[in-house]
Formats: structure tokens, C-alpha cells, sequence
């Protein structure tokens, strides 16, 4: 079943163009990763989705409707900020409780063990909390809320690796035991790389990848050795980039590599090695910004 559907989405800022035609559906009960660079355009989608923000033009359904004004649609939306704002007097515990009385789906027993898990001051109030506290506050009520529809916008700033591994952990566990459809924004793209199945990634405003995780993994390899032999065996592939040291080439290359193909790199002496979901994203990024098609029209938000 389709939760989000996005048709010729564009964004604009004065001169300045946010998001560029997307296209754009969701299906429920997965967890998407949406990748990109500062100013891809990553925070002005999710604002256009959770209708805290308008589109200049195209169209917008969540659940099958306009989610702009529309409770019965909200309701089932949480979005975690990584720039929520909250009363200066308000305190962790302040947020948790009305949390708790606008999500239907609520689990408060979840909401007390990650507290106690994150070991978050629940008395301090919330503008003496540190950059890790604070965010401990979003995905706290992020998990809780049990929402069908979760977005995550860099959840983990200030968190250190222990209380981002719980996040993980507790996300993994959760989704599991009540699925829904989750949407993370991350730059730890290594990281979070086992927990999404699928991955979109936006540049400049326009999506360049969107393609379940596995098939991803096998789109790029990178071919190592003699720099003759791989430009050879490179020929008329996309090369998404190049390294050399004297004699010796490392070239990465996009799309899968067939049985022939292995069976010719052997008879080469080339040697092939696996390139992550975070390479392939830095690469697919920087072919991007090279392209002809580049846009200069400004930095996207």
C-alpha cells in the first residue's frame, strides 16, 4: 500500500530553487533512507510532506489526501526536528506528556525505558539540555509515538555512539514488533546503511537514486590494478571515479558486473572490491555536481 504519493514537487525560495520536480511514492511498512548533502533539499521535502511548509507547485497525498490542515492525516505523521523548538520553561517531561496526548498510537512503558536507557534529566529544563540531550527528546517521542508515518531529520546530532546505538537498536526492535513506515535523514550513511530498505538520495533538489537497498549495494565496484588492463576493461562503462598511483589505477564503475565480466577481470589480473552505500552516494553526488546539467541557481535547504 502506497502512504505518500509526491507528483512534480517543486520548491522555491525567491531565486532559489529548493526541490525540482520530484516524483516520489512510499510504501507502507519500510524504512527509507533519504540521503544527500546539506542543502540537498532533504528538510524541505519532509516539511512539504508533514505540511509545515507549502509547495510552489505540484501534488501532495498523504494517505490517499491533502495533508495540509488536515487532522485526521497529522495525527498519524510524527516528525522529529532536528531544530524543534520548545517553550523556554518547558522540560523533557512537558514534551513527553503532550506528545502523549496528541499521538493516538502513544506507548508510554517504550517512552520510560528509552528515558531510562538515554539516562535524559527529565527535571532540567529543555534549553539548558546539551545538543545530544535534546535530540534524546526527538527520538524519544519519534519511537513512541508509534506513528504510522515517522520522519527522522538527523536524529543523531550530538548523540555519541552508545546512545546512537541504542537508537538504532530500539528503531530495529520497534519497527519489528509494530511496523510502519519510517523516513531517517542521515549523514552517517555507514551507519545507518543495515537499518534502511531503501534508499533515496536527493541532490539539488531532484532525486537521483531511488532503489531498494540490496540492489543498491550492486550497482558500483571498483576495479584495482595494472592502470592498462583497467582502462581497457573500463572502456565504454560509466566511470563514477578514478584514483592512480604511478603504475596502479583504482576505478569504480557503475552497474553490475556480469559473470563474463568477472571471468575477464581474473584473466586480467584485476581485482575487484565492494563499494559501500556511503561511497557510492559520495560518488553519485560528485558525478552530479560535474554533470553539464548542473544547476547554479543557489543552495537548496
Amino acid at each position: 500500500m502506497t502512504v505518500i504519493e509526491v507528483s512534480d514537487l517543486t520548491k522555491r525560495y525567491r531565486d532559489t530553487l529548493a526541490l525540482d520536480g520530484v516524483n516520489l511514492t512510499l510504501a507502507e511498512n519500510t524504512i527509507y533512507g533519504l540521503l544527500g548533502r546539506n542543502g540537498a533539499g532533504k528538510t524541505t521535502l519532509m516539511s512539504i510532506l508533514t505540511a509545515q511548509n507549502f509547495a510552489t507547485s505540484g501534488r501532495v497525498r498523504v494517505f490517499g489526501q491533502d495533508p495540509f490542515e488536515n487532522p485526521a492525516v497529522l495525527s498519524r505523521m510524527c516528525f522529529v526536528r532536528e531544530s524543534q523548538k520548545y517553550p523556554d520553561d518547558a522540560t523533557p517531561r512537558h514534551a513527553l506528556r503532550m506528545a502523549r496526548l496528541f499521538f493516538p498510537r502513544w506507548d508510554q512503558a517504550l517512552a520510560d525505558e528509552l528515558v531510562d536507557q538515554f539516562q535524559l534529566p527529565m527535571k532540567r529544563t529543555i534549553k539548558k539540555l546539551s545538543r545530544g540531550q535534546l535530540s534524546m527528546v526527538g527520538v524519544i517521542i519519534g519511537l513512541a509515538s508509534r506513528a504510522e508515518l515517522t520522519f527522522f531529520d538527523e536524529p543523531y546530532l550530538g548523540l555519541d555512539a552508545t546512545a546512537r546505538q541504542i537508537f538504532y537498536d530500539r528503531l530495529l526492535t520497534d519497527y519489528a514488533e509494530h511496523p510502519r513506515t519510517v523516513v531517517l535523514s542521515s549523514h552517517l550513511i555507514d551507519e545507518v546503511a543495515n537499518l534502511i530498505e531503501r534508499v533515496i538520495l536527493i541532490d539539488r533538489g531532484a532525486i537521483l537514486l531511488d532503489d531498494d537497498t540490496d540492489a543498491v549495494r550492486d550497482r558500483a565496484t571498483t576495479i584495482v590494478g595494472d592502470a592498462a588492463a583497467v582502462d581497457a576493461f573500463v572502456t565504454g562503462r560509466e566511470v563514477l571515479h578514478r584514483e592512480g598511483l604511478g603504475r596502479v589505477a583504482s576505478v569504480t564503475v557503475l552497474g553490475a558486473l556480469s559473470p563474463a565480466d568477472r571471468a575477464a577481470l581474473q584473466t586480467a589480473g584485476l581485482e575487484t572490491s565492494a563499494v559501500s552505500l556511503q561511497q557510492l552516494v559520495v560518488r553519485l553526488t560528485q558525478q552530479s555536481a560535474a554533470s553539464p546539467a548542473a544547476s547554479s541557481e543557489g543552495v537548496r535547504r
